[in-house]
């Protein structure tokens, strides 16, 4: 099981770099793709934390998704600061 943790790494990156480019967008429809792949890196990094026992990684992984979940809510709301 350690193994399948272990190549969560690579793809978690990627996923994480494609939606910080997509978070870039002035259309809200890519920024909520940016959401969407945020979120999933984030359980991915997580999981990832879990196998390698990174604690802190986790709680920093664990923040940013609710910071990504609050950014989605002000992304459809168009609100600003």
């Amino acid at each position: 099981m350690e193994e399948f943790f272990a190549l969560l790494e690579w793809p978690a990156m990627a996923i994480s770099l494609a939606a910080a480019y997509l978070l870039a967008s002035q259309k809200p429809e890519k920024r909520m793709w940016a959401f969407g792949l945020l979120i999933a890196g984030n359980l991915m990094w997580i999981a990832w934390g879990w196998g390698e026992e990174a604690w802190a990684l986790i709680a920093l992984n664990a923040g940013l998704m609710a910071l990504n979940v609050r950014g989605i809510f002000k992304n459809e709301h168009g609100a600003k600061g």
